[in-house]
């Protein structure tokens, strides 16, 4: 399984995603979810991906190759005029992947199932985020749903539902998703540090890329321990149960 979020900010926005893998209670390993593009200037893409592993690489190893040598492959994510155009293609590729080329290849609802997250920007348009779903269909970031999840979503979403706010800090958001992402590791051990933290600031076509979040990493620790600590001195102050 996986934890990937993208937030979306006034200021810009804001991915992360855990890096475990697993194929079974005892075999777990780190793999990168998050992975970008970039043309300064013109253009800034993140992906992030769950799910199937041979499937998710799959379809980054797709993207990579046909962004290489723009002369002989088309399209290419570097050279689709929208953010709209970009998230169709990614769902076209995760179809086509998933389905093995063939009438006779799996279907999105068997094994090899994956979901993605993709945002930036492209010059001309606004930062965006969209949801794409293994049948290659997706949807768009709105006012109403200002972040996606993909993957072990269920016990991190309150959290974020709860304190988000569009005004926010990047560091702020940073904060809330580590809160998030500490919540759902401590339910699944599916989902795993090292985390993988990204920011795009808007108009910027740059990516900021954070360095990678330990078990050993001071602030994500403090953010652990003390949210907890907040949770039981809230709980203590909150009015007894009395039963009529």
């Amino acid at each position: 399984m996986t934890y990937c979020v993208g937030l979306y900010l006034n200021r810009g926005l804001v991915f992360m995603s855990d890096t475990r893998t697993n194929a079974g209670v005892d075999n777990f390993s780190t793999t990168k979810k998050m992975f970008s593009w970039d043309i300064p200037g013109d253009r800034a893409i993140t992906i992030m991906t769950a799910g199937n592993l041979a499937t998710t690489q799959a379809l980054i190893s797709i993207l990579e190759e046909r962004s290489k040598v723009l002369s002989e492959r088309n399209p290419t994510i570097l050279e689709l005029p929208t953010m709209f155009e970009v998230a169709r293609f990614v769902g076209a590729t995760l179809k086509e992947v998933i389905q093995g080329g063939g009438v006779d290849g799996q279907s999105a609802t068997s094994a090899f199932k994956a979901s993605v997250i993709v945002g930036g920007q492209i010059k001309g348009g606004l930062p965006t985020l969209f949801l794409v779903y293994p049948e290659g269909n997706f949807i768009e970031v709105t006012e109403d749903a200002p972040f996606f999840q993909i993957g072990e979503t269920k016990y991190g979403k309150p959290i974020l539902v709860r304190a988000y706010d569009p005004d926010m800090s990047f560091e702020d958001a940073i904060k809330l998703m580590m809160v998030s992402f500490d919540s759902t590791i401590k339910a699944n051990l599916s989902v795993g540090l090292p985390l993988d933290i990204q920011l795009y600031e808007v108009d910027s076509f740059a990516l900021e890329t954070q360095p990678r979040v330990t078990a050993q990493d001071p602030y994500f620790q403090s953010i652990s321990a003390g949210w907890g600590d907040a949770l039981r001195t809230a709980l203590m102050h909150l009015p007894s149960y009395k039963r009529s």
